[in-house]
């Protein structure tokens, strides 16, 4: 006998993310108010055992950010002035341990060890994971060596290691929590360039590892193709997306990214999202129309033909 349960097909997968005609204007005072970003429409699948990867780029001020911190639901930036957000099918109305957020600047507390600023996120939702104090320690201790930091590193402060090292912390403190996604701001403009490669291949290695969806805001077209899946030009303010490539060159497992970027065909992708990059910066805002940003690479602008 053959139940209905049977024979129903399984209930589709929310996207991890999705925007829907999402703009910010922000009010300063008495001041007129700033319209930030608008028409922002973009779907980010659910991939099972991956996730995607998802980087941004666009001209200063374009509100790359503050796309970023609408996803993260910080409270100066959520609800949307008007659209809507949805993490995984549920409206993004604040922040939650389910997105990870990795700042430009490196974000440390300067009172605690490198262990204890790793632990810092898992302790805070300790309870609610079913966490000892020996479990907490003992996962931050995997995360440390994860990062490849060194068991020496476990006591220092965060004055007394490198800006690489430090960014290191921060982002094990961001993935001890398994966030379903990572959000990250500019996170190695301040590195300098062999250790910002590093940082690169360790993203890679890592996010094969927590397989959650990851969006990158970055000012390097460069490492936007390398890491990216797809890669959004956003106009300038207010921003929209303009363009999205869903072609880029993905990394080679196990090969380090200065050895990708070195190859002729990474240098052609580069060239290819960069003209457009010039393209958006030379043309009349009123004359970008956004489009939504599904993955297809097809650029076709919302609401169809215009």
């Amino acid at each position: 006998m053959t139940t209905e349960s049977a024979t129903q097909p399984e209930p589709p997968r929310p996207n991890a993310l999705e925007m829907v005609g999402v703009a910010k204007e922000f009010r300063r005072g008495s001041a007129p108010p700033f319209l930030a970003v608008t028409d922002v429409h973009a779907t980010v699948a659910d991939i099972s055992g991956t996730g995607e990867f998802v980087c941004i780029v666009g001209p200063s001020g374009c509100g790359k950010s503050t796309v970023l911190q609408m996803i993260a639901g910080f409270d100066t930036h959520v609800p949307p002035t008007r659209g809507t957000i949805a993490f995984f099918g549920e409206p993004v109305r604040g922040p939650g341990a389910d997105r990870g957020m990795l700042f430009q600047h490196y974000s440390c507390y300067p009172h605690l060890t490198v262990l204890d600023n790793i632990a810092f996120g898992v302790r805070l939702h300790a309870k609610e994971l079913g966490l000892s104090k020996a479990d907490i320690r003992q996962l931050a201790h995997e995360w440390l060596l994860k990062v490849k930091l060194r068991e020496s590193d476990a006591r220092k402060y965060p004055n007394e290691l490198s800006g690489g090292m430090r960014q290191r912390v921060a982002l094990a403190r961001c993935l001890a929590l398994k966030p379903r996604c990572l959000l990250m701001d500019e996170p190695f403009s301040a590195l300098d360039e062999p250790t910002r490669y590093e940082m690169q291949d360790l993203i890679v290695d890592l996010w094969a590892e927590i397989e959650a969806t990851v969006v990158l805001v970055s000012h390097s077209v460069a490492e936007a193709v390398y890491l990216g899946d797809r890669v959004w030009v956003m106009s300038g303010a207010p921003g929209t997306i303009v363009r999205e490539f869903a072609d880029v060159i993905r990394p080679v497992p196990g090969e380090p990214s200065m050895v990708t970027q070195a190859k002729p065909g990474f240098a052609e992708a580069v060239a290819e999202v960069s003209h457009a990059f010039f393209s958006v910066l030379s043309t009349p805002r009123e004359d970008l129309l956004p489009i939504h940003a599904d993955g297809s690479g097809s650029g076709k602008p919302v609401g169809g033909d215009r």
